[in-house]
């Protein structure tokens, strides 16, 4: 799995950094995502996944096997 986040769509909403906070945080100057993990653990990619379905900017992709999935 490899995420990337996408700071230009980022609304700053947090939800990534609530839902899987070991993956994501946000900026404390714009509020804005910021990646901590592009290839998270096992444990952490289930997290990941929710996180990247609830982004109301569908800021963060998930690639896994080499194809994006959707968020």
């Amino acid at each position: 799995m490899e995420i990337r986040a996408d700071r230009g769509r980022c609304l700053g909403a947090g939800m990534c950094a609530l839902t899987a906070p070991a993956v994501f945080d946000q900026d404390e100057q714009e509020g804005l995502v910021v990646l901590l993990e592009a290839r998270p653990p096992q444990d952490q990619q289930a997290s990941a996944r929710l996180a990247a379905g609830t982004c109301p900017a569908s800021a963060i992709t998930v690639t896994e096997r080499g194809r994006p999935e959707p968020s």
